[in-house]
């Protein structure tokens, strides 16, 4: 078998697929933290300060739906295990503060909430808990997270992402504890089978950095040897330090999984990117961030190289110690929303005659009109290059030119250009490497009355499941 058709043998599952598909999505970082002024928490805090008095999760869930989000994933514990459920393993709970007159339940708030407003629910459970006393005596603390991991589990619907990290810290003994990975994952696929594991997890991994910054090019297939690099205790955040949310992608790592990188390497899985940052400079409310938020420039190139560069993007808001999102949260939510739905309003192909050079028999062209994977485009036996044009009778303005493989039959595109037609012949206008689940090509504002997709390098013949050019606007 040569390289190639090594390489095409990694396919997402069912579940990372319906994960990539979600796309954009929201963090919601909310803990004693928002009542403390910090970042981390270090498990000492008195349960009597957290009482959120307006909180409202459906404002939560409406926001994030403005914004064009699919989802939300709630910090249930972070590393100050404080629960925000009424745990039965702890008293360092919602049921020890103010909060509903101990009787709250901000997990259940959260995923009502997320299905009412038909957004998906995921899980974040940090494996460190500076609170509990058993932490780093191995398997007796183990028992303890599992417990409170099948709690959320199965008291809550179904969950679309446990969000694991890999912070590890002393704890009352001086030892830091040996989390049983594999113990984890077999409860989270014994009792939610299609949530997939992020980050500390094999599931989804984590871009490298908290920052929002992506690689020119974003693959799926790697080597296997990849899922236990965030899991390394050694390359753990073992405090807070704000350098290492501004981490940026080092030299040493843009380049995971070209020809060159996996030549020689025996096993290769389908392992996606998610791209996670904070709406803010840090991941918890404090109100000396309120006008700090991140420009709706710097948030939209960030989805554009995160959802249009093959990889998901996770964007946190922290809700204020009332419980809601801060007023200058909701304004910067909806204007991305508002710019999400601007840009992607017309799809020009739909009135476009479309050909393509090469085409294998069952499945043409006219596939890539509709997004799916029930149809799709791939070229002849034995093509491993191949032309796409799109032709219209009068000029028309292009913004952005979408491209997604068939994932289903794993990730092939190597390279690729797109052209304009102008006096009398194409000019290239973009360049591109990987395509993979989705490829947006920010063309900005061009007119013509022809574009062409050239698919420069493919690992075998190509495919594409949609081809979408949207009408750029005022």
């Amino acid at each position: 078998m040569t390289l190639d058709e090594r390489l095409v043998q990694a396919v997402p599952s069912p579940r990372q697929l319906a994960h990539q598909q979600t796309e954009f999505y929201a963090f919601i970082h909310f803990t004693v933290n928002a009542f403390t002024d910090r970042e981390w928490g270090d498990g000492t805090e008195d349960p009597a300060i957290f009482n959120p008095e307006k909180l409202d999760a459906e404002q939560w869930a409406r926001e994030c739906r403005a914004a064009g989000m699919r989802g939300i994933i709630l910090t249930c514990k972070h590393h100050d295990g404080f629960c925000l459920w009424p745990s039965k393993y702890t008293a360092h709970s919602v049921a020890s503060s103010p909060f509903r007159g101990g009787r709250g339940d901000i997990v259940r708030e959260v995923s009502d909430a997320c299905r009412k407003y038909g957004l998906k629910f995921g899980v974040y459970l940090s494996p460190w808990d500076r609170n509990s006393p058993l932490y780093g005596q191995g398997k007796p603390y183990d028992d303890y997270f599992v417990s409170q991991l099948t709690e959320l589990l199965t008291n809550y619907g179904p969950i679309f992402s446990v969000w694991f990290d890999g912070a590890c810290g002393e704890g009352p003994n001086g030892k830091k504890q040996v989390y049983d990975w594999p113990r984890y994952y077999d409860v989270i696929r014994r009792l939610q089978p299609d949530a997939c594991i992020s980050v500390c997890g094999p599931d989804v991994r984590w871009c490298g950095n908290e920052a929002g910054h992506t690689r020119p090019a974003e693959w799926s297939v790697l080597p296997e040897r990849a899922i236990g690099t965030e899991r390394t205790a050694a390359k753990s955040q073992q405090s807070d330090d704000a350098s290492f949310r501004r981490r940026r992608i080092s030299a040493s790592d843009v380049d995971l999984g070209s020809r060159e990188i996996l030549k020689d390497e025996e096993n290769l899985v389908w392992f996606a990117a998610e791209v996670n940052t904070s709406i803010r400079p840090g991941w918890f409310w404090h109100a000396s961030e309120n006008d700090r938020v991140r420009p709706l420039d710097e948030l939209m190139n960030i989805y554009y190289n995160s959802v249009g560069g093959n990889a998901t993007f996770l964007l946190n808001i922290p809700p204020t110690n009332e419980g809601l999102f801060h007023e200058n949260d909701v304004k910067r939510l909806r204007e991305i929303g508002a710019e999400l739905e601007k840009a992607f309003a017309v799809d020009l192909l739909k009135d476009a005659a479309l050909e393509a050079d090469s085409e294998e028999e069952g499945c043409g062209i006219e596939n890539v009109r509709d997004d799916g994977y029930d149809a799709y485009w791939r070229a002849a036996k034995g093509r491993n290059t191949a032309e796409i044009t799109a032709r219209w009778d009068k000029p028309v303005r292009i913004g952005n030119v979408v491209l997604k493989e068939n994932v289903k039959l794993s990730q092939r595109v190597e390279s690729f250009a797109a052209d304009v037609y102008e006096n009398g012949e194409f000019r290239e206008v973009y360049r591109g490497t990987v395509i993979g689940y989705k490829r947006i090509a920010r063309l900005g504002r061009i007119e013509t009355t022809a574009l062409r997709i050239r698919i420069l390098d493919s690992r075998t013949e190509p495919t594409l499941a949609f081809f979408g050019v949207y009408e750029a606007k005022e």
